[in-house]
């Protein structure tokens, strides 16, 4: 039987198990020896938060949340300063908390959420994703070169240097 995946913006039905799989992947970064979350950022309120103003999103496979993410149309303000040059400086979508559950980690899931996100953003209109990571998340700097994604500089967020990327996509 196949899996049913479906790509949608979050409810507040789904805070609870959203905010679980960002704790998950909290001590997943961790065990990794990453600095990336370990300040109490993202929280529960993040959470609620982005499902209130409509960025969350989630993949969900056969209806159980597996894959979160947070997608915010033109709004970074870390974004205008960036050590190095963006691809471009129309619209973006970026994006930001990425985070699998348990339960699905190592199924390739975080490239068919990239895929769902720039299939989105296409049907939006708009012309680029742009994100960031830390130096030391090598699970996405990999998934990142992968999607095709350009390094573009270091930005700072969150009080901490991170890694910024951008794709065009149309």
């Amino acid at each position: 039987m196949t899996q049913q995946i479906k790509f949608r913006q979050a409810e507040v039905k789904d805070r609870n198990i959203i905010w679980e799989i960002i704790q998950q992947a909290i001590e997943r970064r961790k065990a990794d020896g990453s600095t990336q979350w370990q300040n109490g950022y993202p929280n529960a309120d993040t959470v609620e938060s982005d499902i209130a103003k409509g960025f969350g999103f989630v993949l969900t496979i056969d209806e159980a949340v597996a894959v979160y993410v947070a997608l915010i149309f033109n709004d970074e303000p870390a974004y205008s300063t960036i050590e190095g040059a963006w691809l471009s400086d129309g619209e973006f979508v970026v994006v930001h908390r990425v985070a699998v559950s348990e339960d699905f980690a190592g199924q390739g899931l975080v490239k068919k959420l990239f895929d769902y996100i720039e299939e989105y953003t296409k049907s939006q209109g708009v012309q680029s994703v742009k994100v960031d990571t830390n130096y030391d998340n090598i699970a996405m700097l990999k998934i990142l070169e992968k999607q095709g994604y350009s390094y573009c500089g270091e930005v700072v967020l969150a009080g901490g240097v991170r890694k910024a990327f951008e794709k065009i996509i149309i």
